[in-house]
């Protein structure tokens, strides 16, 4: 079925090429952007016109009153209001200038004066279509509501939603922050493959692609600590790497299979010292983008202000389920699992304490919490925790019941780092895709010693969340993850 708006565009921009116009020239020259205009004649009190102006942006309203129009225009910085006459641009130039269509883009001069009503406007003196726009923009007034479509055309989203803008330029700023953070912290910016002979660093199933050259498989990378921890051995004492990685995954309001993690080692530390990097850190930057440490999430108030509270696994299970946990061993925890009603899976101690938590307790950790203290069986890269048999000093941030960050006091002996890759590849033989494979060349590296250190990984886009109040992480990431529609493939 043919659309009668689109058709009517499409009539307009074949009457404009046929007047001689080109309804999409190759340049226009504003002299400043819109929010400095507004800045600039702030003072503006008076309706006579001063000084002028050269802006450009997208044509987003228009009120036609017969010999005189007025016109919304908006650019990436703000709105400033047109208003255009027969007399200020001729009856010719006039009508073609209040013939434009929402959503077109337009380059505009003229001087600036401030309307009866208060509204700083430029008064139109002369135009330039740069751009025509052929399908008109989705409920002008209201913005752009329907949810599925703000996800898979994002162009419209951002036009439609104040909100949508937002977000990303907070996302932007928190990026921009956390770097300025670490780099005055004598932390270097790295860059590690993308592309990876073997899945490691994470549990977690890879994308597989194959290099035709060099006719090997290779994986998209699930996590950059191995990569990382070479530098480390190399003798970048201080490294992080801010960029995407890729876990082959359901989706969800938390997950997309495309996502972007920090991670940042440091020599000579420990979990200890991650808990206090990643206190000053988050706590910091957040200041530094929202002016406050005080957020709102989903309704919840929350203080980003350290010290942030600390708990074992072990503790937080049983504060939420009720019955003991530790120094019990697996057939305890089943009999006391079982006793109040809680299902359980087969498994090791380790897993089936790593479950009632994943499982029970998570979504309760509304404030700040680093959970520390993890079985081995389910950190593979972490160090053994001296005097606690079967715990690893490795901590997990939780806030409003998501998964902000997960960090280690890294495993630096090799031997023991070899047999908790040979456990994970019995795992895999066992029917798990997810664990992690015998990674030679780290171990090879690993061998020529690795200094004490501290390693954490921040999943952005779960704290761009946080700091933008947005409950899906499909709001946070510009072009998420999205099914096919019906007859696309």
């Amino acid at each position: 079925m043919s659309d009668p708006l689109y058709e009517a565009r499409r009539d307009r921009l074949q009457e404009i090429r046929e007047s001689g116009t080109d309804p999409f020239p190759a340049r226009f020259e504003p002299t400043e952007r819109i929010a400095r205009v507004c800045e600039r004649f702030n003072e503006c009190t008076g309706s006579t016109p001063v000084e002028g102006a050269v802006v450009a942006g997208r044509l987003v309203g228009i009120r036609r009153m017969g010999k005189a129009a007025f016109l919304d225009l908006r650019d990436g910085s703000g709105r400033i209001q047109l208003h255009a006459t027969v007399d200020g641009l001729g009856e010719e130039r006039y009508a073609a200038f209040a013939g434009c269509d929402v959503g077109d883009i337009l380059g505009v001069a003229g001087k600036v004066f401030r309307t009866n009503r208060g509204e700083l406007t430029i008064a139109v003196e002369r135009f330039a279509l740069l751009a025509k726009s052929l399908r008109p923009l989705p409920e002008k007034w209201h913005g752009l509501r329907d949810v599925e479509l703000r996800y898979r055309h994002r162009s419209l989203d951002l036009i439609s939603n104040d909100s949508a803008r937002e977000t990303f330029r907070r996302r932007s700023l928190l990026v921009s922050a956390i770097r300025r953070f670490l780099d005055g912290r004598g932390f270097l910016e790295v860059e590690t493959p993308m592309m990876q002979p073997l899945a490691g660093g994470a549990t977690a199933r890879p994308f597989v692609t194959h290099h035709n050259a060099l006719d090997v498989d290779l994986y998209l990378r699930i996590a950059k600590e191995l990569y990382l921890k070479r530098l480390v051995i190399g003798g970048i004492d201080r490294v992080y790497e801010l960029g995407k990685d890729f876990r082959n995954e359901g989706v969800s309001t938390q997950h997309n299979p495309e996502f972007t993690m920090l991670e940042i080692y440091e020599a000579f530390s420990d979990y200890e010292g991650m808990m206090r990097l990643a206190e000053e850190m988050i706590s910091s930057c957040a200041e530094e983008v929202l002016g406050t440490r005080q957020i709102v999430y989903q309704g919840a108030k929350i203080d980003l202000t350290p010290p942030w509270r600390r708990v074992s696994l072990e503790a937080a299970v049983e504060e939420v389920l009720g019955f003991p946990v530790q120094g019990r061993s697996a057939e305890q925890l089943c009999t006391a699992a079982h006793a109040a009603g809680v299902a359980v899976p087969e498994g090791s101690r380790g897993d089936l304490v790593a479950y009632l938590f994943e499982e029970h307790v998570e979504a309760t950790l509304a404030h700040p919490t680093f959970v520390v203290d993890y079985p081995v069986e389910v950190s593979p890269l972490a160090k053994r925790k001296a005097g606690s048999d079967g715990l690893v000093e490795r901590f997990e941030l939780f806030v409003c019941g998501m998964e902000i960050a997960n960090a280690f006091s890294e495993l630096n002996d090799p031997d023991d780092q070899r047999q908790r890759f040979e456990r994970q590849e019995e795992l895999r033989r066992e029917g798990d895709e997810e664990a992690q494979r015998v990674d030679e060349d780290f171990l090879f590296a690993l061998e020529h010693g690795m200094p004490p250190a501290g390693g954490i990984g921040v999943g952005i886009d779960r704290l761009v969340m946080l700091l933008t109040d947005s409950p899906s992480i499909r709001d946070v990431i510009l072009f998420p993850a999205l099914r096919p529609r019906s007859g696309e493939r």
